[in-house]
């Protein structure tokens, strides 16, 4: 038997009452007959009952769902449930006959409401004043048939009682022996005494009903008083959050800018460390005492213990937040909406069921998967959190500028939360420039510099003190169940003051559910960052999602270490939310671990907050779940390349909503790349007939160099595009749209 078979179900952790609106708990499900009955959170909210494999789960992936308006519920012995609707059934049981009766009520009491709620949805279109006032006059005719109900027994029981009054009359009038008599006229007054009581009982229900009827306009005007109320206070609610959401976007927008008044004192508390410190509403795990992370693959386990205030130091430096002088620059007012996606449905399974161990980019897809970005713009999307290296560059101690890499290099993952759609493949040549020099300093690039395997090559300046280049190939593959994407290439950023220069890799990407269910996507491996100039290093390891586990989901931790292996801070957060380090000031061996590993215990200071990620914009969730920087990458600007990604036409098109006209679009572009490649493989094969050397395409822009830090041979900025950008002058550009 399936998971639709017998199920059951544990004690319910810290269920509240039944008869309120949530109710959640354990209970065991019976799954079959291999595994039989296994441990479920359930939780029955708004007239549903939906259960996960673990508390953790609820923010992602539901197991199922039962619907309980139309279900009917049964009990099968003390500890069982039954609950059957629309083919399914679930077999539940609870570990105690008290804790089934808990769940028995708090089901039947959901079920009443849901079918409460969806017979008064059929009344929705009318006012809510007419549909109170019917309601009201439906209980008050209710109230007169049952009153005319009573009034009936009331007259039967008058009748009868009559009869029996006189039957026992006409018995006291025989020759009966004394102590019957006694009897019978207690009888009599018993009876007499019964009919005064049934009189007064109906006397009652006529006031009650007159009573009704009088206060019925009260109660009406108070019902009305008290929905008007409510969405008075709903609409301040909400113009709240829109000014909380706006007064956010300002903040984020303005650069960051530090009170530099020549009078501000100095203090030995670490106000000016380097790395920011949190915000006291930010500053909760402060008052935890120690901190516990996994042990890393490939390095010994470790224990944080957080020092007492009386044994902390600080000895950071205060050059990080030191801040230019600039005054706050007027900017250009960038989009902050796209067109809403349009509600189509397609089934991803019907087309990818014939795709199973393919390359991604070799996969024909629709538009329907995808987001109206292309993979250059994703990769450009790394620069949402720019302010990290900007902060990391005014460092002067390269172990706390380790920090800031590491937490720049978490935070590109962060935008991937909910972004389950799929990038357009870039075509080769294509660029995209993202210049914002005059608000942030910097100037990015990327150009498609290869299309079998797909490989796009970045490279980013900053005024700020930074350079940043990578060249990415992306590998995926399509396991049926999941899509894994692996980005090949490494990352390089040289900071220009101090020489320091740090490489790492991408962890894998994965792609769940493609089959059934809700696709959702975690990161899962290892990072690690080295600065080839002074050979320090920071392990990073992203956790992979696990039913079983009770870690906090999407969790990262890692360790800094100098040349010599020596760990100095301690780094922990998740990539969707933040990361936050810790100063080592202690560090002993303890006992062992779960496997027999030897744990080390660090003593370090009170963690401090390194990234913190921005609120997503308001109504996102119906555009693409893009952040604010993801919104302006496809605004049109004047005097971009003729190859740039924001004039190309099916991508336009799909940002517009205009889903039909992509799709096709997207076909004619697709079917010209190959054309173009069909072509020059032949002027290749002339070439070898007559001997002579074919050099095959080349980037504009990039050209192919080996790196003298990593040995590596791959893409870097050889200049010109920002001249020509200058000149405006494109001659050069192909005609690739």
């Amino acid at each position: 038997m399936s998971e639709q078979g017998k199920g059951s179900a544990s004690a319910s952790a810290a269920a509240p009452a039944p008869g309120s609106d949530t109710y959640k708990g354990w209970l065991f499900k019976w799954t079959n007959y291999l595994k039989g009955y296994q441990r479920r959170w359930f939780v029955l909210s708004n007239g549903l009952l939906s259960y996960y494999r673990t508390q953790a789960e609820m923010a992602h992936t539901c197991r199922g769902t039962i619907n309980l308006a139309t279900a009917h519920i049964d009990t099968e012995d003390a500890c069982n449930i039954v609950l059957s609707s629309g083919g399914r059934t679930y077999h539940l049981k609870a570990s105690t006959e008290v804790e089934r009766q808990r769940w028995v009520t708090a089901l039947e009491l959901a079920k009443a409401k849901a079918i409460r709620m969806m017979n008064d949805q059929s009344g929705d279109e009318e006012p809510t004043s007419q549909s109170d006032r019917s309601e009201i006059q439906g209980t008050l005719k209710i109230l007169v048939s049952k009153l005319d109900d009573l009034s009936t027994c009331n007259d039967l029981i008058a009748k009868h009682g009559a009869a029996l009054q006189r039957s026992l009359s006409e018995l006291e009038g025989l020759k009966v022996p004394v102590e019957g008599g006694e009897k019978i006229k207690a009888v009599n007054e018993r009876a007499t005494l019964f009919r005064i009581t049934s009189n007064a009982m109906i006397n009652a229900c006529r006031d009650f009903l007159d009573l009704a009827e009088t206060h019925s306009r009260r109660w009406q005007r108070a019902l009305q008083y008290e929905r008007e109320q409510r969405t008075h206070l709903e609409e301040t609610i909400e113009q709240l959050a829109k000014q909380h959401n706006s007064l956010e976007r300002a903040w984020r927008e303005a650069p960051t800018l530090v009170s530099s008044a020549p009078s501000a004192p100095t203090t030995n508390k670490g106000e000016t460390d380097c790395l920011c410190r949190p915000h006291k509403e930010e500053a909760s795990d402060e008052d935890e005492d120690t901190e516990y992370f996994d042990a890393m693959e490939d390095s010994p386990a470790f224990i944080t213990v957080t020092a007492t205030e009386n044994t902390q130091h600080r000895s950071m430096s205060p050059s990080c937040n030191d801040v230019s002088g600039k005054e706050l620059q007027p900017r250009r007012q960038r989009r902050t909406h796209i067109p809403d996606k349009p509600n189509y449905s397609l089934n991803l399974w019907s087309i990818m069921k014939n795709c199973i161990g393919k390359e991604l980019s070799k996969i024909p897809m629709p538009v329907n998967f995808n987001e109206p970005l292309s993979m250059l713009q994703r990769l450009t999307e790394d620069l949402e959190y720019h302010e990290l290296l900007d902060k990391a560059a005014r460092c002067e101690s390269s172990l706390e500028q380790m920090c800031l890499v590491a937490a720049f290099s978490v935070s590109s993952y962060s935008t991937t939360v909910h972004r389950t759609a799929k990038p357009f493949n870039p075509l080769l040549g294509e660029t995209y420039e993202l210049d914002r020099l005059e608000e942030f300093g910097y100037r990015s690039l990327c150009e498609q510099v290869s299309h079998h395997p797909p490989a796009a090559a970045h490279h980013v300046i900053s005024q700020r003190g930074w350079t940043l280049w990578q060249e990415i190939t992306i590998a995926s593959k399509f396991r049926g169940k999941y899509l894994s994407i692996m980005p090949l290439g490494a990352i390089h950023l040289q900071f220009h003051a101090s020489g320091n220069h740090y490489v790492w890799r991408k962890v894998t990407s994965t792609v769940h559910n493609i089959i059934v269910g809700k696709l959702w996507i975690d990161q899962s491996g290892d990072i690690e960052i080295v600065n080839h100039r002074t050979k320090e290093t920071c392990q990073l390891k992203f956790s992979p999602y696990s039913y079983f586990s009770r870690d906090v989901p999407r969790k990262v931790t890692g360790v800094v270490s100098d040349s010599g292996g020596q760990a100095h801070y301690i780094l922990s957060g998740t990539w969707d939310d933040k990361m936050e380090s810790a100063k080592i000031i202690q560090s002993s061996r303890g006992g062992s671990g779960s496997e027999g590993k030897q744990k080390t215990v660090y003593q370090t200071l009170s963690p401090k907050l390194l990234w913190k990620k921005y609120p997503l914009p308001e109504n996102a969730d119906n555009m693409y779940y893009f952040s604010a920087l993801a919104l302006t990458l496809n605004e049109l600007e004047e005097g971009v390349g003729l190859t740039d990604s924001r004039l190309r036409p099916d991508q336009r098109l799909m940002e517009d909503g205009r889903w039909d006209e992509a799709n096709s679009e997207k076909q004619r572009l697709e079917e010209k790349q190959r054309a173009v490649r069909r072509r020059r493989e032949a002027e290749a094969s002339d070439a070898l007939d007559e001997g002579k050397e074919y050099e095959g395409y080349q980037p504009l822009w990039f050209h192919q160099r080996r790196d003298s830090v990593t040995g590596e041979t791959n893409f870097v900025y050889k200049g010109g595009y920002w001249e020509a950008k200058d000149r405006q002058d494109w001659s050069m550009c192909p005609d690739i749209f």
